[in-house]
């Protein structure tokens, strides 16, 4: 089978996980700072902190700006559920805004009129697939009503700005989140990082993911129990507020550290697959490219496509069944979030998301890794043409 997607795991990698696990600690050690500082100096930040999952990322990022409970959060009804429920999670209100048909991300004008409908505290951009939102647009907007932003960036490890600063670098917004899960730019298997240039934001993510915990070098509240002459005990710890065990494994950030040693030749490698496929399927009739497939400044994590399935003689369903009969699985990304029962229950519908709802039925995800030989993506490319046309 030719996946959708997958993992690139060289022996080196493997044997640099080993020496970890053999010879090394396996939490709360160094390779968790070594793979943090890697993350935030490829990307251009002043600090990272390494997290569980990406999910688990966003959730510390909304506490960390520390808006009240029930503010009002914008973010995308394409993505992941992780998107919308990390808002919920911190107590708050997510508000979906329609997307840009062309990219699969936020619209600006959407949030334009969203901000002057609602009082917004924070908006949240997906960079769907990999590819920049508009973030000195959202910016803009934002900072005029002094709205907080948190890029979800769980797809775009390597992707740039079109003013040419990585993703990650925090040069429009607060925080920016990434996630490692293994069909990622990079893995950790499982596990996430939140980069940030705010040096207070950075302090209290430390705390709340180690249980609400302050480190050795942080302040301590309770002076009596926890100083000597003037000197913090050295056996002392205190829990300052509530926080989580949201920490990252020295195993996983081994492997992090291993895997960032070729995060360039990975995006190079995304890039190249990317190219034949735009040079093929823009001859396909009653097939779109999506606009952001066509410049290079994205992750390519997904290689999206979008089909006239009313103007062909075959569904979504049977294609995709079909596909997989000749060994080539694909995805939808996503079922806008909307009409999950979870989210429709709490009142929401895709009324005022017109473009959201065209898009699903339209979207589907071919085959893109490193990995990818040209012989099996000629086969992606032949077997699309064959079943649309």
């Amino acid at each position: 089978m030719i996946p959708y997607s997958r993992q690139t795991i060289s022996f080196l990698d493997a044997l640099y996980v080993a020496k970890q696990v053999k010879f090394k600690s396996l939490t709360q050690g160094f390779q968790i700072d070594n793979f943090e500082e890697k993350v935030a100096k490829y990307v251009g930040a002043k600090f990272a902190v390494a997290v569980s999952s990406g999910t688990a990322g966003l959730h510390l990022a909304h506490l960390a700006l520390g808006q009240a409970k029930g503010s009002k959060v914008i973010t995308s009804p394409i993505s992941f559920v992780a998107s919308a429920n990390s808002i919920i999670y911190a107590g708050q209100e997510p508000i979906f805004i329609d997307i840009d048909p062309y990219t699969g991300n936020i619209s600006v004008e959407k949030l334009q009129e969203a901000v002057g409908k609602h009082q917004i505290k924070t908006v949240v951009p997906v960079h769907y697939a990999g590819f920049p939102c508009e973030m000195e647009k959202i910016f803009n907007i934002c900072q005029k009503e002094s709205i907080r932003i948190i890029e979800d960036a769980a797809h775009a490890l390597g992707a740039t700005y079109d003013t040419g600063e990585r993703i990650g670098s925090c040069k429009y917004s607060d925080l920016t989140v990434f996630s490692f899960h293994p069909v990622k730019s990079i893995t950790t298997g499982e596990g996430g990082i939140i980069t940030t240039n705010n040096e207070d934001l950075y302090l209290k993510l430390i705390k709340l993911r180690t249980h609400g915990i302050a480190k050795n070098d942080q302040s301590v509240q309770n002076e009596i129990l926890g100083l000597t002459n003037g000197k913090r005990n050295a056996w002392y710890y205190e829990m300052q507020e509530l926080g989580f065990h949201y920490r990252l494994t020295e195993i996983q950030a081994a492997l992090g550290v291993s895997q960032m040693r070729r995060i360039d030749s990975f995006i190079n490698k995304r890039r190249k697959v990317a190219k034949r496929y735009n040079k093929f399927l823009k001859k396909l009739n009653n097939l779109d490219v999506l606009k952001s497939n066509e410049n290079m400044m994205g992750a390519f994590h997904l290689y999206p496509i979008k089909i006239k399935f009313d103007k062909i003689l075959i569904s979504k369903n049977d294609l995709i069944q079909a596909l997989r009969k000749l060994g080539i699985m694909s995805q939808v990304h996503y079922i806008p979030i909307p009409l999950h029962p979870y989210y429709k229950n709490l009142g929401y519908t895709v009324a005022e998301l017109p473009n959201a709802i065209d898009f699903y039925q339209r979207i589907l995800s071919i085959p893109i890794y490193p990995g990818l030989s040209i012989l099996k993506q000629r086969k992606v490319i032949r077997s699309l043409n064959k079943l649309i046309q």
